[in-house]
């Protein structure tokens, strides 16, 4: 169900029905120079997130120097004209917030949490940083040893990570979604300041940003302010045309089998490419993402948790995912670990045969009414977490979609058939696939 937790951060009052006066819609608006405003309204704390959202994440690093978008996010923290290393930081905690950044393929962001009151204040930070980084202020050397630690604690020594950075190495044959937005080790090693400095140079502009507020605010208070702080940097006029390399056409179902000392249990997993969320057009992405929820959402409802945990005693865990939210491919993602006994081969086999039934017969009308509850149980309890409305639409409008979109998604969940659940569950080609195994050395 994690895919579907997205889907609150927009949802207007008519989808989920009446809800507390707090929650507010977004509201979208432009500054001169061409940045984007959104501001959500949510009065019931004198808190306020404050985001910066870049469109460029590591799917536009330029080839051969991979990690690059993630690098520079961690560059944003040092030297400014303004400010000194580390300064950003210390003053988001001094003034009592939190803050952090990341980076995905589509987007990097930049956010923090403070009192609403100091809302100018990271403002005037945030905009500093945007055009006055100054990395020959700053020693970036060891910012780069920090990636490369942090690519050996949380991938090298993962083999589950290891193994999902291939699994989609192999999916994407042309598109930079195949490389890991760390990026690979070889190439992080290359990186320098200037290289940073120029992608800096090229991306990060008014006019390529988001700017996301929620919380203890009124929308024309925030456009004043942005306007004043924000709006003076000049736009970028030679900003690059976000153009990609394409997938070429899939003949061929793609299978590794990956094997390390390190595994305790070995377990098969397969990714699909699916359709993203498009926008104006979002009807499959909802199909995919119930889909995900009937095959593995809760207990009560996941057919295959059912079907091979407990009737078949054929599985320890199973699960299925979709994400859809990216500018050019979603994936669909199975999996499941055998229980003791049982062979890679057997589990994976049993799997395919639930879905495949799955699809003969479709949903249980019960178990389909139960997941359509869930996905608005769900929508609603979102709304509580203000940081989490602030980071979904960020996330939907730097990869494409419109608010019109965000706030239809809901209502376009809940009017999925089972049908359509068929269908995409049909959809699901295994010559665009990857399936593989991860095993012990031994096995």
């Amino acid at each position: 169900m994690k895919h579907l937790l997205r889907i609150a951060a927009v949802t207007v009052f008519a989808l989920v029905g009446a809800l507390p006066v707090w929650a507010s819609d977004p509201q979208l608006f432009e500054l001169d120079n061409g940045m984007q405003v959104v501001v959500i309204e949510d009065h019931r704390a004198p808190v306020v997130v404050h985001m910066v959202w870049y469109k460029v994440g590591a799917a536009d690093d330029p080839a051969g120097h991979s990690g690059i978008a993630h690098y520079l996010e961690h560059l944003m923290f040092k030297a400014t004209d303004h400010m000194a290393e580390g300064e950003f930081s210390a003053t988001v905690e001094a003034n009592g917030g939190r803050d952090n950044a990341f980076t995905s393929w589509d987007y990097t962001a930049y956010h923090q949490r403070v009192a609403a009151d100091r809302l100018e204040l990271m403002m005037q930070m945030e905009a500093d940083r945007m055009v006055n980084l100054r990395l020959d202020r700053s020693d970036w050397l060891p910012e780069r040893d920090v990636i490369l630690r942090e690519r050996g604690q949380t991938r090298d020594s993962s083999p589950d990570r290891q193994f999902g950075e291939q699994m989609y190495a192999a999916l994407f044959q042309n598109h930079p979604y195949g490389r890991p937005i760390i990026g690979w080790r070889h190439e992080i090693e290359q990186l320098t300041g200037d290289i940073a400095t120029e992608f800096y140079r090229v991306h990060y502009a008014p006019n390529n940003a988001i700017l996301v507020v929620a919380g203890d605010v009124e929308p024309q208070a925030v456009v004043e302010m942005a306007q004043r702080i924000y709006g003076v940097i000049p736009a970028v006029t030679d900003l690059p045309p976000r153009v990609r390399p394409t997938e070429p056409e899939q003949l061929a179902e793609r299978r590794l089998v990956m094997r390390d000392e390190r595994v305790g249990q070995a377990y098969v997993n397969r990714i699909y490419l699916a359709p993203n969320r498009r926008p104006g057009d979002q009807r499959q992405a909802a199909a995919l993402t119930v889909l995900a929820a009937l095959l593995s959402g809760s207990s009560q409802t996941s057919v295959l948790d059912r079907a091979l945990t407990y009737d078949q005693n054929i599985a320890v865990a199973v699960w299925a995912g979709y994400n859809g939210t990216a500018i050019d491919h979603g994936t669909f993602t199975l999996g499941v670990m055998p229980a003791q006994g049982v062979t890679l081969q057997q589990a994976e086999d049993a799997m395919d045969a639930v879905v495949a039934q799955f699809i003969e017969t479709g949903p249980d009308p019960d178990q389909f009414e139960r997941v359509r509850m869930q996905i608005r149980a769900e929508a609603i309890y979102q709304l509580d977490d203000t940081a989490a409305r602030a980071n979904s639409v960020g996330a939907d409008l730097t990869v494409g979609l419109s608010l019109q979109d965000s706030d239809d998604w809901l209502s376009i969940l809940e009017s999925v058939t089972p049908d359509e659940v068929v269908a995409a569950a049909r959809g699901l080609d295994r010559r665009a696939s990857v399936t593989g195994w991860l095993m012990g050395a031994d096995s």
